[in-house]
């Protein structure tokens, strides 16, 4: 019977050391991209195919984006960070797309997600029990922001690289979020 409390009690503590290390590189992440210069961030459109092709070097993280923006989609929007020593990288595409599109995506994610959650952003996600890092709405005017309740976020990968004794602190994790009511998809990677 002791046994069994100090094991729970082992297990609760150890949850909140990684849940704790993970809003902690969140609020740091975060912190940082906010105060870097925007020369550092790339937010032009015309370079997606660029970034999805040669730069981004995780093919494996990438597949699940469109080879190119379709020529129907509207409000695109891109956004690529690409890291630092301290801090990690990130790749964005969102846009909006026919409804018939946005079923056809949602059709196939939902199938293949390894991870769903219904709005909210990387700390949420990672603090839920075996929930894992996602990303922030970086795509909305380059403040990180939290996704709303009408998205879905479909979790196609994540790779924990951090220590058992700091889950999480290295990682990627890789996905799509979709808001069906407002015919939207975000395509997302995140190392970090």
């Amino acid at each position: 019977m002791k046994q069994a409390h100090l094991l729970k009690l082992t297990t609760i503590a150890l949850l909140s050391l990684g849940s704790i290390g993970v809003i902690g590189g969140g609020f740091f992440f975060t912190q940082a991209f906010s105060n870097k210069k925007e020369t550092e961030v790339l937010i032009n459109n015309s370079n997606y195919q660029d970034i999805r092709h040669n730069t981004w070097s995780n093919k494996t993280q990438v597949k699940h984006f469109p080879a190119v923006v379709p020529s129907f989609a509207r409000d695109v929007r891109v956004i690529y960070y690409p890291g630092s020593p301290e801090y990690g990288r990130i790749f964005q595409l969102r846009m909006k797309l026919p409804e018939t599109q946005i079923k056809k995506a949602l059709d196939k994610y939902r199938n293949i997600a390894k991870y769903k959650y219904q709005g909210g952003d990387t700390n949420d996600h990672a603090n839920q029990q075996n929930g894992v890092p996602t990303t922030f709405l970086y795509t909305s005017d380059l403040q990180p922001e939290t996704f709303p309740t009408t998205y879905e976020i479909l979790v196609l990968n994540a790779n924990n690289l951090g220590t058992p004794d700091f889950p999480w602190n290295h990682g990627d994790s890789y996905g799509v979020a979709v808001d069906k009511t407002a015919s939207e998809i975000v395509y997302w990677v995140e190392e970090w």
